[in-house]
């Protein structure tokens, strides 16, 4: 992979301006609503947590929420299908 790139002064045929699909900086930096609580987790959870999310420079307590989100977003859907059923 060390060889070198060679630019050459050619034509590029038909080019195509396509639209910015991507969301602007606002959107992407928004602010969830949080609630503090306080909880008691076992230590190796909170280090496997820790050591997780120095692995992908993020926070733990972020990777934790975003499980929990997961978590309940998953059983709302179960929990909803569920209960459409008839006995």
């Amino acid at each position: 992979m060390n060889a070198k790139i060679k630019y050459t002064d050619e034509p590029i045929g038909k080019v195509e301006v396509v639209a910015d699909m991507l969301p602007s900086p606002e959107k992407l930096a928004f602010k969830e609503d949080t609630v503090k609580v306080t909880i008691s987790l076992s230590k190796s959870s909170v280090d496997f947590f820790k050591k997780e999310a120095k692995k992908h420079d993020t926070k733990y307590q972020q990777m934790i929420r975003r499980l929990l989100d997961a978590y309940t977003h998953a059983q709302s859907r179960h929990i909803t299908n569920h209960s459409t059923r008839t006995r």
